[in-house]
């Protein structure tokens, strides 16, 4: 069981996804989450290509068609979003955090997160990977506005740093990193619940998207990165995010080079 510890390049593989979750981190404290959240479909095309390379995997016409596409799709998504958060300072974050339509939309995600985890939990919903995926897809809204509000509160808290703009920067910092030490195990839990329930293929393009838009409405909701923003740049970003989506599921559906479900030819009949 543990036989994968002797292989280099599985180490390389584990090393390589730490440093790019550090660098998700680094990149939300950087920019608006709806500008990083998006932007991970250009690792499907990387990562389709490092297969095939690596791996000998094979890629097939329509999916280096969709590999075009999710290329296509992110350049679309980071001419259209707003470049610049609304949110710089944790003293902000502390006023948007008093919201109450912030406090409803958490209320009403943990609500539908305490459904689909109920449902998730009886036989019928074991069964059904769109359950955990949208249990992942939930949880997004809790990591992301966390991981950017423990980079806020680190940045203040350091000892190089000037007085941090709010006198309950600690404990701002606490909370953010006990609601990531929840979020990210249960999205890590239930999202292997979901691969074991499905494919891959179907796996992959239905969470990108669930997550984006989860993300993408709890950083509106919270952060208010799109006030101000035109309809044509919404509807810019809109059209570039289905693009993605369009080609991380060629990507993930002819990986091999077949289609995920092909035709059967009927049973002969005595």
């Amino acid at each position: 069981g543990h036989s994968c510890l002797r292989e280099w390049l599985w180490w390389v593989g584990t090393l390589t996804m730490a440093l790019g979750q550090a660098g998700n981190f680094v990149a939300y404290n950087l920019a608006p989450a709806t500008l990083v959240t998006p932007l991970g479909a250009f690792g499907i095309p990387f990562g389709a290509v490092l297969a095939s390379w690596l791996l000998g995997e094979r890629l097939s016409p329509l999916g280096k068609l969709g590999c075009v596409l999710c290329c296509v799709g992110c350049i679309e998504i980071i001419i259209h979003t707003p470049k610049a958060s609304e949110v710089q300072r944790l003293a902000e974050l502390e006023d948007r955090l008093t919201d109450p339509v912030f406090w409803a939309y958490v209320a009403l995600v943990l609500l539908v997160l305490l459904t689909l985890v109920l449902r998730a939990a009886s036989p019928a919903g074991s069964s059904d990977a769109l359950v955990p995926i949208a249990i992942c897809s939930l949880f997004g809204s809790f990591t992301v506005p966390s991981a950017k509000g423990l980079g806020l509160a680190v940045s203040e808290l350091l000892p190089s740093a000037a007085p941090p703009s709010t006198p309950h920067a600690p404990q701002l910092a606490l909370a953010a990193a006990a609601v990531l030490t929840v979020s990210l195990p249960a999205q890590l839990r239930y999202l292997t619940c979901a691969l074991a329930a499905s494919s891959s293929a179907t796996v992959v393009p239905v969470y990108y998207a669930g997550f984006t838009v989860s993300v993408t409405a709890a950083s509106s909701v919270l952060f208010r990165e799109w006030a101000g923003a035109s309809a044509v740049a919404a509807l810019g970003a809109a059209c570039g995010f289905v693009t993605v989506c369009a080609g991380v599921v060629l990507v993930e559906a002819y990986r091999d080079g077949s289609p995920p479900l092909p035709c059967q030819p009927p049973p002969k009949r005595d």
